[in-house]
């Protein structure tokens, strides 16, 4: 069952629907008992919008928590504030892309440094 969307999720959905980045996402997506604001499962990508409520120090320790259950599942969660969408939806969307091609493309990790022989 859809909620209204949030001004913010709404400019949101605009930017990331119909591949508009290259990646499918879904909007109000079940994950166990939780429903996720975004997400892509090519990545296993959940993003979510936090408004002035997520301040609060009872929320804080809730979303801390649903994004530590979420983590342990094999997802990545990423938030932004209705007011990062709302006043920078290009710096929100370029974090949302490398995110994704972090999770794609991994870094390999650096060669371990041998000491030359004297």
């Amino acid at each position: 069952m859809r909620h209204p969307q949030t001004p913010a999720e709404a400019t949101l959905w605009r930017g990331i629907r119909n591949r508009n980045l290259g990646y499918k996402f879904r909007r109000q997506h079940p994950i166990n008992r939780f429903i996720i604001d975004f997400y892509c499962a090519q990545a296993k990508l959940c993003i979510e919008l936090d408004g002035e409520s997520h301040l609060e120090a009872d929320q804080i320790q809730y979303d801390a928590a649903r994004t530590e259950f979420l983590e342990i599942l094999g997802y990545k969660v990423i938030r932004f504030t209705n007011n990062d969408v709302r006043y920078n939806i290009h710096a929100v969307v370029a974090e949302i892309i490398k995110t994704i091609e972090n999770i794609l493309t991994p870094q390999k990790p650096p060669l371990p440094f041998r000491e030359r022989a004297g």
